[in-house]
């Protein structure tokens, strides 16, 4: 006789087997669902009740659901990382990070072994401020990416595809670089100050994230920058202004959303008023709530009426709203705040667990407080198979409900049922398209902003470029820049172009410089010396582009810096 777990994946099977049949007789092409157990040979034999054809995502999400075990329904909350940049061939590498973090070698064991709602795919550069909690790296190029969500998915097997996805923020973070478009930073879209143009950029970024599989993008940062020097939020806000930032992540939201890719609102309440970083403390926001109300929240509800269908809750202490408490792990922040307040009817998805805020409590016990706290999905356990343990004996020992997990696995499911409706299969051409990368020179040429010196007046020869250290990359690509616009450029003396960056500060300055050019936040401008200052918020070689058609008078520099930098102007011109 069967056993109980036995029969449950047999109805489980037949659940889905139906849904395929009944959404194919209409013509439509058939979602993929969650895997039910990690054996590939269940059969769909077994009569079962399944949802009538045609039925929206809620709908085949509730049906699936009810049929789901507590070890299966544990699993779907949970959205981990995995080492090797293939969904089963990986190095001794990283099948012994695999075995540390989730105790199995490859990422596929770890999708059916756990049951798991979604994997993120990581990676990092030296100017990334989140590489602190990001322990290896699976991106590399398209076809490596694609092969890799094409691996993951088909691991998972069923009929609604898992979550898979990225930080593609651009700017300081860029997951994927290479083979795709790149958009200038958030700051830079803020200096432009065109939302019709940010939407054209973003709907480009969804649709090549489309293409190599991804269907969540954990972006637009939404947080409202109101440090004296960014912080750790820095270039990847919009800016200082509330009203000005909410436009922008609403434009936001609406291109990626529009090309099938889940918007994702961070680091709600708002991250942006604090220099801590939530990745090694726990930051403190002491603003009054009538205060948050007014600045912080006002992205966040933007981007809500926009129709975000991810919120991330960050890691802070928000005084005002729940003292001592991170928000994401405050019934008060998430609960009362975003959803009775804000009216947020999706996803929330807790910043990575493995932040120090959040390892304060072992990984099962940290995912308990997590779920109950309000978010529903669980990012970057630090031990997958803590987290998965850990909601079972939540669910054995009372401190976890069974109905907020299958609240939160519902809103998941509904979620992933929906994105598989909008997928598109792979299509390469879209990558680097022509098209697509006249949009990001667009936005990079509008964001040039002049702080400093006689409005685009050009810049006579000869020229050298001087950067900070570890930025030969940016100073060869405006070198070879400069000469396409006709400035000689020269290896030493001349008209100096001074070049800084992410994490520079005043002794990074070149105080010799003739132009000083900022490819970060601006307030380092404050310091410089330089006749002339220029703002690109952005090193991608658009940005620098521009720059060189700026520097030799061919372009106006039309942006406008979306942040107060003391004792300059917003724009000379």
């Amino acid at each position: 006789m069967a056993s109980p777990r036995s029969r449950l994946a047999l109805l489980l099977a037949a659940v889905v087997a139906a849904i395929l049949v009944a959404i194919t007789a209409c013509g439509k092409q058939a979602p993929r669902a969650a895997a039910p157990s990690s054996s590939p040979s269940a059969a769909a034999t077994a009569p079962a009740p399944s949802p009538t054809a045609g039925s929206d995502p809620a709908s085949r999400a509730a049906a699936l659901v009810k049929t789901l075990s507590d070890e299966q329904l544990a699993g779907q909350v949970l959205m981990p990382y995995a080492y090797g940049s293939s969904a089963t061939d990986v190095s001794a590498g990283s099948a012994a990070g695999n075995q540390k973090l989730a105790k199995v070698d490859t990422p596929a064991q770890m999708l059916q072994k756990y049951h798991l709602g979604g994997l993120i795919l990581v990676g990092f550069s030296a100017d990334d401020p989140t590489a602190t909690n990001q322990a290896t790296t699976n991106v590399d190029n398209p076809k490596q990416i694609t092969a890799l969500t094409g691996g993951l998915q088909k691991a998972a097997g069923g009929q609604a595809p898992i979550f898979i996805g990225t930080d593609q923020e651009f700017g300081a973070v860029t997951r994927i670089k290479s083979g795709v478009t790149l958009l200038p930073s958030a700051m830079a879209l803020g200096a432009a100050n065109q939302p019709g143009a940010t939407q054209q950029g973003w709907s480009v970024a969804g649709d090549e994230l489309r293409a190599m599989g991804l269907n969540v993008n954990f972006a637009p940062d939404s947080d409202v920058l109101g440090t004296s020097d960014g912080g750790v939020i820095g270039s990847r806000s919009f800016g200082g202004d509330p009203k000005a930032v909410a436009s922008q992540v609403a434009a936001s939201v609406k291109g990626l959303q529009s090309a099938g890719v889940a918007a994702t609102l961070k680091h709600f309440p708002g991250h942006g008023s604090t220099a801590s970083d939530s990745h090694t403390a726990l930051p403190v926001i002491s603003k009054t709530k009538v205060d948050l109300d007014k600045t912080d929240l006002v992205p966040f509800k933007s981007g809500i009426d926009a129709g975000a269908q991810m919120v991330m809750s960050g890691h802070l202490d928000v005084k005002s709203i729940e003292p001592g408490v991170p928000a994401s792990f405050s019934h008060k922040a998430l609960v009362d705040v975003l959803r009775g307040q804000l009216g947020f009817k999706g996803v929330v998805v807790s910043d990575a667990l493995n932040m120090e805020p959040a390892e304060k409590w072992p990984a099962g016990e940290a995912a308990v407080r997590a779920l109950n706290a309000g978010n529903d999905l669980l990012l970057m356990p630090p031990s997958v198979d803590g987290a998965y343990n850990g909601l079972l004996s939540g669910l054995h020992d009372g401190s976890l409900k069974k109905d907020r997990l299958v609240e939160a696995v519902t809103r998941d499911l509904t979620l992933r049922f929906s994105l598989a409706d909008a997928q598109a299969g792979p299509d390469h051409n879209v990558l680097a398209a022509q098209s697509h990368l006249d949009v990001a020179s667009g936005l990079s040429s509008a964001a040039v902003t002049q702080l400093k010196g006689q409005c685009a007046a050009p810049l006579t020869g000869p020229v050298s470029v001087s950067t900070s250290p570890g930025r030969d990359t940016s100073k060869a690509t405006l070198e070879k820049a400069l000469r396409s616009a006709g400035v000689q450029v020269v290896p030493s003396g001349g008209r100096v172009v001074h070049l800084v960056g992410y994490g520079d500060g005043p002794g990074d300055l070149n105080p010799k410089a003739d132009v000083t050019v900022a490819m970060d936040t601006p307030y380092v401008l404050a310091g410089a010396k330089s006749p002339t200052l220029v703002a690109t918020y952005s090193s991608t070689p658009d940005s620098l582009k521009a720059l060189a058609r700026v520097l030799a008078g061919k372009q106006k520099p039309m942006g406008k810096s979306p942040v107060a930098v003391p004792g300059l102007p917003r724009s000379v011109c």
